[in-house]
C-alpha cells in the first residue's frame, strides 16, 4: 500500500521539504488525475491501456491524503515537465495511423495496419453506427440472428428503424424477437461482438469511391434537367428497380425542399444565394411542386426579405424555363453544400415525391 503522509515540519517558520522526491511517478500521476477530477475537468482515461487504467484505479483507492505543499510540488513538477516538451508523437503505429487519417491514401493505411497487426482504433460500435443502412444490412444478413439483435440494439433508434424496415419481413421479425432475449448479454460479450464486426470492416479492401453507387448517380441526376432525370430513372426501373429506388432516395431537387429541409434552415438559403437568382426562381416557378417550394422559402424568411424578393421577381416575369431551371439548380447546389458541410441536416426519412 502506498503510504503518503503530511510533511513533517519542525516549526511554523520551517521551510517545506521537497515531497515530490519521495513519490513514485505513478503516485504523482495519481495526484495529478485526482486534482484534475476534483476541478471538474474531464480526463479521457479510456485512451490508456487497460492495465494502466487498473493500476491507476487501484492506486487512487489506496492513497488517503497529502498536504498542500506536496500537492503544489507535484503540480509544479508536472507543469515544468509539460513546458519542457517541444513536440510529442503518437508513440505507436496505431496512433500514427489515427493522426494521419485522411492525409495518406486508404491503400497505404490498410497496408500499414495489416503489416503492423493493428486494428483501426476507435469505438467499434460508433464506427458501425456511421455506416450507411445498406452496409449494415449486409452485416445483418451475414451474421446470426442473435448477433444481429445485439447490433440493432446498439444503433440509434431512428437508424435501427430504417435498418429493420429495409429487411424482409420474416428477417426483421426474427431479429426483433431475438432482441427480447438480450437481457443476459454481458458488456464483455457486446465488446467482443463489436470488435469482431470492426475486424470484418478492417479486412475489407479499400474502395476507390467513398460514396455508394446510388449516391453517386443521385448526385449527378440532381443537376440534370428534369426530363433527362425522369428518362434515366424510368430506364433504371426497367433494369434494376431496387437500385432505381435507392437512387431516388439520394436525389434532392428543388421540389423536395419542403419535405426534406427544416424551416429554421431556410434563411441560410438567402445567405448563400444572391437575391437576383432567388427572384428568378420565384418568377419561374410554374409547376405546383415548385410553387410549394417557393412558398416554403418565403414563409420562413423575414417578411421584409420576402416582400423584396417578390417585388424583384416582377422584373423576370418573362423568364425562360431553361433560365428558371438553372436558378433552381443554383439553390439546390447551395443547399447541398450546406448539407455536405454539416451546417444543416436534410431529412432523410421523409417521403420524396417526384
Amino acid at each position: 500500500m502506498t503510504q503518503l503522509t503530511p510533511l513533517a515540519r519542525t516549526g511554523p517558520s520551517a521551510p517545506p521539504m521537497a515531497p515530490a522526491v519521495r513519490l513514485s511517478r505513478r503516485a504523482k500521476a495519481a495526484i495529478i488525475v485526482q486534482f484534475i477530477l476534483k476541478e471538474g475537468a474531464n480526463v479521457p482515461l479510456t485512451a490508456l491501456p487497460e492495465d494502466l487504467q487498473i493500476q491507476l484505479t487501484q492506486l487512487l483507492g489506496e492513497m488517503r491524503y497529502i498536504d498542500r505543499d506536496t500537492m503544489h510540488a507535484v503540480i509544479t513538477e508536472f507543469s515544468e515537465e509539460l513546458d519542457s516538451i517541444g513536440l510529442s508523437f503518437p508513440g505507436d503505429i496505431a496512433g500514427a495511423l489515427s493522426a494521419l487519417d485522411g492525409k495518406i491514401s486508404a491503400q497505404t493505411a490498410a497496408r500499414l495496419r495489416k503489416e503492423a497487426g493493428v486494428r483501426q482504433i476507435g469505438d467499434p460500435w460508433k464506427r458501425l453506427a456511421d455506416l450507411p443502412v445498406s452496409r449494415l444490412r449486409d452485416f445483418v444478413t451475414s451474421e446470426s440472428t442473435q448477433i444481429a439483435a445485439v447490433m440493432v440494439s446498439k444503433l440509434e433508434v431512428a437508424k435501427a428503424a430504417d435498418l429493420l424496415s429495409s429487411l424482409p419481413g420474416d428477417v426483421a421479425r426474427r431479429i426483433t424477437y431475438a432482441m427480447s432475449m438480450t437481457d443476459a448479454v454481458t458488456p464483455d460479450a457486446v465488446e467482443r461482438i463489436g470488435l469482431s464486426l470492426a475486424a470484418q470492416m478492417d479486412s475489407e479492401p479499400p474502395k476507390a469511391f467513398r460514396a455508394q453507387p446510388s449516391e453517386r448517380v443521385g448526385a449527378i441526376l440532381n443537376f440534370s434537367r428534369a426530363a433527362t432525370r425522369d428518362e434515366l430513372l424510368t430506364a433504371l426501373d426497367e433494369e434494376d428497380k431496387g437500385f432505381a429506388e435507392e437512387v431516388r432516395k439520394s436525389i434532392f431537387t428543388f421540389a423536395h425542399i419542403p419535405n426534406r429541409m427544416s424551416a429554421i434552415d431556410a434563411p441560410k438559403i438567402t445567405r448563400d444565394v444572391d437575391q437576383e437568382t432567388l427572384a428568378r426562381v420565384i418568377a419561374g416557378a410554374v409547376a405546383d411542386v415548385d410553387k410549394r417550394s417557393v412558398d416554403f422559402i418565403l414563409s420562413n424568411i423575414s417578411k421584409r426579405m420576402a416582400d423584396a424578393l417578390r417585388e424583384m421577381s416582377e422584373e423576370f416575369k418573362d423568364i425562360k424555363p431553361k433560365e428558371a431551371e438553372a436558378a433552381m439548380s443554383a439553390v439546390v447546389r447551395a443547399i447541398r453544400a450546406l448539407a455536405d458541410s454539416r451546417e444543416i441536416t436534410l431529412i432523410q426519412s421523409a417521403e420524396i415525391e417526384d
